[in-house]
Formats: C-alpha cells, sequence, structure tokens
C-alpha cells in the first residue's frame, strides 16, 4: 500500500522534472510574454549567445575564424574533384578566376557588409530598410528562406561528404558500404549534441579541427608540389593538353567564366563570418551603435579566410589536375569528391592518408557548426520580431533541437546524396552573395560614394549573371530553395496568426501631459472613448460623447478622454508604444498614440493606467459595420478593422484575471 504522502511526492517529481527540462531549454529567454520589453526593437536579444556566458563575452576574431572556417576550408574536402570535373585539364584557370572574383568581388562586398550590419543581421538588415509594410516582411522571408537553404544544406550536405570518406577508406568499405545515411545522421546529431552543450565548446573544438585539417593540407600541398618539381614532364603534359583542347589565353579565360558558376561552393563561408559577428571580442569602449573593434575584428576574420583559402584553391587545383588521372574524378572513381584525400593515401602512406581522412570526416562533419551559429544569430533577429515564430525561438535549445530535427529530414529525403545537395547549397550561397552585392552598392550610392557605388555595382552584375546561370544549370537548387521560402513565409505566418491577439506592446512611454492625465484619475476610473479622428474639429468630439452617454447611460458629471490610434506599419509585431496627451478646443482631452496595431495599442495603454493608478480603465467603443471575417482579415493585415472584439480578447489573454481586467463596452 502506498501512503499519499508517497503518491503526492511521485507526482510532484515529475512535475520538477518537467520545470527543470523547461528551464533548460528555455535558459536565457524570459519567461514573461514578449509584451515585457525583454526584447528590443532591432530584434538584438542575440538568440545563439543566449545561456552561454563564454558568447557574452566574445571570442577573439582568430577564433572565430576557425567557427566560420569550417565551412569554408572543408569545401576543400571536394572543391577540387568539382573543380576538375567542370573544367577539365583548365581547372587550375578556372579556379584562378574563382579566386580573382574572391579577394576583388566577395571580400569588398562583405567587408562593407561587416561595417553597415555590425549585429550580424548580414545584408538581409541592409535591404530590409529599403522596404517596408508586408512587402518588406515577405522580402525579407524569401532571403531567410535562401539563407536556410545555404545554412541547413550546408548542415546536411558537409556531414554527407564526411560519411562519404568515411565509407570509401579503403580499410572500412567492407564494414560501413552502405550505410551512408545512417552514419549522416548519426554526425548531424552529433553536431546537435554539440551545441546543445554550449557556445564555448564548439568554438574550441572549431580551432582544434581547422587547425589540424590546413596543418594537414598544407603538407599534402608541399608534397604535392615536390612531385610536380621531381617530374616536371607532367607540367608539360599539361599545358600541351591545355593549349591543343583551348587554343589561347583569351578562349581559356572566356571557358573558366562559363564554367565558373559551377565552382560557386568554393565562395561559401562568407554570409556565416557576418552572420557570427556578434560573438566577436570587440573594444572595451565599443557600444552597440558603434561597435568599432568588433567591425574591425570582423574584416580581419573575412581577409585572413579568403587569403588562406585563396592560396590552397590555387595550390590543391594545380597539383590534384596535373598529378591525378582524369578518369578518377569521374563517379566511381578513387578520386571523386575526395581528391587531396587520393594524394594523401598515394604519396604518403595508408597511416597518413587515414589521419588526412580521418580529420577531413571531422572537419566536414562539424562543418555544419559555422551554419548552425549562423542560422541560430539570424533567424531570432528577424521570426519572432515579426511575430512569425513562437515565443520560445528566442532560445538556442529549441532552435538547435528544430534545426536538427530538418536536417534529419533533408538527408533523409536526398539520400546523404552530395552531388543531389550541390545545386540547393550552390544557389543559396549565390543568392546570398549577390543579395549582398546589391545592398552595399545601394549603401554607397546613398553615401555618394561614386568609385565605390560602380565597382559594387559591377559586382553585383557579376553575381547576378553567376547565379541566374546557376539556376539556368541546376534548376533544382532554386526548387529547393522555393521550398524552403514557401515553408518560412507558411510557417510564419501561421504562427503570426496564432499570435494575432498577444499583446505585443514591449513598452509603453507618456509624455508630460499625458502622465498628468493619468495622475488626475489615480482616485476614480478613467473613461476612454476610442475614435477613429476625421476632421478633430469641435463637432466630431462634441457629437462624440453625446452619442457614447447617450448609448452607454454615462452621467453626465463623469470625465471622458478620447484615444485615438494611428497606424503606421501594420505589419511590424511588437512595437514600442509613445502616448502623446494634448488638450484640443480648450475642453476635449485626447491621448494619441502610434502603433502598428490599434487593439493592442488601446489595450496596453488600458493595463498601463490600470497599473500606474490602480483605477480599473472603461473603454467605449462602436461596432463595426461589415462581415466579420473580412473584418478580421483587415485588423491581421492592415492593423484594424472590428477594434471592439478584438481589443476585448487581448485584454483577456495579457490577464486572466477578470477583476482586474479593464472594461470593455460597446454601443
Amino acid at each position: 500500500m502506498v501512503s499519499s504522502g508517497s503518491t503526492e511526492a511521485a507526482t510532484a517529481e515529475p512535475s520538477s522534472a518537467r520545470i527543470r527540462l523547461r528551464g533548460w531549454l528555455l535558459e536565457g529567454v524570459s519567461a514573461d510574454r514578449p509584451a515585457t520589453g525583454e526584447a528590443g526593437q532591432d530584434g538584438s536579444q542575440g538568440g545563439a549567445q543566449a545561456g552561454d556566458s563564454g558568447a557574452h563575452k566574445g571570442q577573439r576574431w582568430w577564433r572565430v575564424m576557425c567557427l566560420t572556417g569550417l565551412d569554408y576550408f572543408s569545401t576543400l574536402g571536394y572543391q577540387p574533384g568539382i573543380a576538375a570535373l567542370a573544367a577539365g585539364v583548365l581547372s587550375p584557370i578556372a579556379t584562378i578566376v574563382l579566386v580573382i572574383v574572391t579577394l576583388l568581388g566577395a571580400l569588398p562586398v562583405y567587408r562593407r557588409v561587416a561595417q553597415e550590419s555590425p549585429r550580424g543581421e548580414g545584408s538581409i538588415a541592409m535591404l530590409e530598410r529599403l522596404l517596408s509594410f508586408w512587402k518588406g516582411k515577405l522580402f525579407v522571408l524569401a532571403l531567410l528562406g535562401f539563407a536556410a537553404t545555404d545554412f541547413l544544406i550546408t548542415i546536411t550536405l558537409s556531414a554527407a561528404d564526411a560519411s562519404a570518406h568515411l565509407v570509401e577508406n579503403p580499410h572500412l568499405t567492407s564494414v560501413l558500404g552502405g550505410k551512408q545515411v545512417l552514419i549522416t545522421l548519426i554526425l548531424v546529431a552529433l553536431l546537435g549534441a554539440v551545441f546543445l552543450k554550449g557556445f564555448s565548446e564548439a568554438i574550441g573544438l572549431a580551432v582544434a579541427l581547422v587547425g589540424v585539417y590546413l596543418a594537414l593540407n598544407v603538407v599534402v600541398v608541399a608534397v604535392g608540389i615536390w612531385k610536380i618539381i621531381e617530374a616536371p614532364h607532367v607540367v608539360t603534359d599539361w599545358t600541351t593538353a591545355l593549349t591543343a583542347q583551348h587554343g589561347n589565353p583569351v578562349i581559356m579565360v572566356g571557358v573558366a567564366l562559363v564554367v565558373f558558376p559551377k565552382l560557386a561552393l568554393g565562395l561559401s563561408g562568407f554570409e556565416t563570418g557576418v552572420a557570427v559577428m556578434p560573438h566577436i571580442e570587440g573594444d572595451p569602449d565599443d557600444t552597440e551603435e558603434k561597435p568599432t573593434g568588433r567591425i574591425r575584428g570582423t574584416r580581419k576574420l573575412l581577409t585572413t579566410a579568403a587569403v588562406i583559402m585563396s592560396c590552397f584553391l590555387i595550390t590543391t587545383s594545380f597539383i590534384t589536375t596535373l598529378l591525378i588521372p582524369a578518369d578518377q574524378f569521374k563517379p566511381g572513381g578513387d578520386a571523386n569528391g575526395r581528391a587531396l584525400a587520393y594524394l594523401a593515401h598515394e604519396y604518403l602512406g595508408g597511416t597518413f592518408g587515414s589521419v588526412y581522412d580521418l580529420s577531413t570526416i571531422a572537419i566536414l562533419w562539424f562543418a555544419g557548426a559555422s551554419a548552425m551559429a549562423g542560422m541560430l544569430n539570424l533567424l531570432p533577429r528577424y521570426l519572432p520580431r515579426y511575430g512569425m515564430a513562437p515565443h520560445w525561438a528566442r532560445a538556442v535549445r529549441p532552435m538547435v533541437i528544430v534545426l536538427t530535427l530538418i536536417g534529419f529530414l533533408v538527408t533523409w529525403l536526398f539520400d546523404a546524396n552530395v552531388d543531389a545537395q550541390g545545386g540547393a547549397y550552390a544557389t543559396g550561397v549565390l543568392v546570398l552573395i549577390s543579395s549582398a552585392a546589391i545592398a552595399v552598392t545601394i549603401a554607397a550610392y546613398k553615401a555618394k560614394q561614386r568609385g565605390w557605388t560602380t565597382a559594387f555595382a559591377i559586382i553585383a552584375a557579376i553575381f547576378l549573371y553567376t547565379t541566374v546561370l546557376n539556376c539556368l544549370e541546376r534548376p533544382d537548387g532554386l526548387k529547393i530553395g522555393a521550398c524552403f521560402i514557401a515553408g518560412i513565409i507558411l510557417v510564419s505566418l501561421l504562427s503570426r496568426l496564432r499570435r494575432a491577439f498577444e499583446l505585443r506592446v514591449t513598452d509603453v512611454v507618456l509624455d508630460d501631459v499625458a502622465e498628468r492625465f493619468v495622475r488626475d484619475y489615480a482616485h476614480r476610473p478613467l473613461r476612454l472613448i476610442a475614435n477613429e479622428p476625421t476632421h478633430r474639429d469641435v463637432a466630431e468630439y462634441r457629437d462624440k460623447i453625446r452619442q457614447i452617454r447617450a448609448d452607454n447611460d454615462i452621467p453626465g458629471e463623469d470625465d471622458l478622454v478620447f484615444v485615438e490610434v494611428t497606424v503606421r506599419d501594420a505589419s511590424d509585431f511588437e512595437t514600442v508604444l509613445t502616448v502623446s496627451g494634448e488638450v484640443l478646443h480648450g475642453r476635449y482631452r485626447v491621448l494619441t498614440l502610434e502603433s502598428s496595431s490599434i487593439p493592442n495599442a488601446i489595450a496596453a495603454l488600458a493595463l498601463t493606467i490600470r497599473d500606474r493608478t490602480g483605477q480599473q480603465p472603461h473603454l467605449y467603443f462602436e461596432w463595426t459595420e461589415g462581415n466579420p471575417f473580412a473584418q478580421f482579415l483587415r485588423f491581421f493585415l492592415f492593423g484594424q478593422g472590428e477594434v471592439a472584439p478584438v481589443t476585448r480578447e487581448v485584454l483577456r489573454e495579457a490577464e486572466p484575471d477578470r477583476s482586474r481586467r479593464p472594461r470593455v463596452h460597446v454601443g
């Protein structure tokens, strides 16, 4: 027989466990509603930093470079093979074109992006400022869709390539053959587990993996160059084949430009380099308005990573083209997708080759860390602020779990196939770089910098050409990107619809006159009339008061105060409410407000008055003529419509206690 005390203890224990689990998942996020004001207007709460004190303090730029370099440097695992398949003997020339575009195109663009959006929002924030209302929100959601394509495919493609290296290792093929999907799922799960542990652990592991991987690549490149020096005929054979196939240098450069879009994976890493800016340590005197040290550190990060990668791209392309038979790059060949690993086994033996394979597998697996960090910083800056994600989306751990599950789904859909995901990856990369180039062109134009405007416009044209060509050659990438965009828009709109009746005001600020109005009613109820202003003449206010008194039997001695709300941008979700007071025509007290939603503004004002005076305000409305469903759509899209019932519903959700809820009267 179990005692009642034991039963109570058994019941309390699971409840306590659930509370601890919830606290762990939502660490760093206030338990209150968004209306309590824990998020700023700029969305600067920075989800990736929550719950990790190390992230708040910032990291040295070179350490963060290792995090972004996971994505960028790991492309050495497959980029030389892609270049060889796309360009053949022209691979080194095509790679040089890629490096020129990187150093003279992408690098200057993202150095400017770092200056313009130092909180890590990237070019998306720069373009967001150009558009308002719903078209701006939908445009941002489309760009976020391409960002999600880039970052999520980075996670799944890199994990799939890591498993391919593991399966194709000569010592493990017989054991792991046919299990690539399972291995990829395990690698994606392990990546998520690292981020559930904490950001500091992730960046420490990134530094170790990048350091070892680059050192091993230096050895492979040095040995490859030495082998070429020992056998100079391979250079002669290569130049002869180059001349025979393409004739003169002009044709070579032309062909290299044509195949350039296929090499676009070598441009990855710039967007994540900007996305993780908040993790970079700034100067002691940095402010959020002017983070000079953080911007300088990010520019060092971008430049150093681009120079290192450019050197590796050119040298690895050269040695793999000259030392590996062309048929080995093709599907089924020993160098397919693992050209440098092939050279490591060929010239440095099985032991070194296996160590190189292990390092490549590790960095490819963890390459998704830079993408994960980028999304954890990027998505919470937009979706919760738009009301298009649940409140918990500001926390790191729930987002990590969601992104990991999506990674599982993508891996299953693509059967962990690297080639099948390459088109989507390249499309995401190129769209984001093109949008960045357009954004900095507009920024330079607005700053009246003619030289930079012309230069950035040329760079934007090059990337737009590359993006269009890539989409035409590999339309599957655009289709996959469109699926991500459709998914984000659908989920976002459903989330916003579900949160439509939240109290979405982060703070209420009253000017001196409004404060005086409120203080006057500290000992008696304040009666507020919701008024849609037209001419604002004496007749308008006189007739409105006469009608409200008649409809609601309000005694003539009771004072009435008008509330007038102007909707500026109904697509905004969370806003700071500024209340101004004025006396019109010498007798009518009016509180004027600007907000994204009339019902939310009135409800927030009423709750603020209640909290400051201890009195229950009375709100007076008229019924709105028209179809209720159409009126709800007006409220959802334009912030106005059937104001009375929506205000009452907002108040009901914000204040469950009916005895403390402001009174709503409709006549």
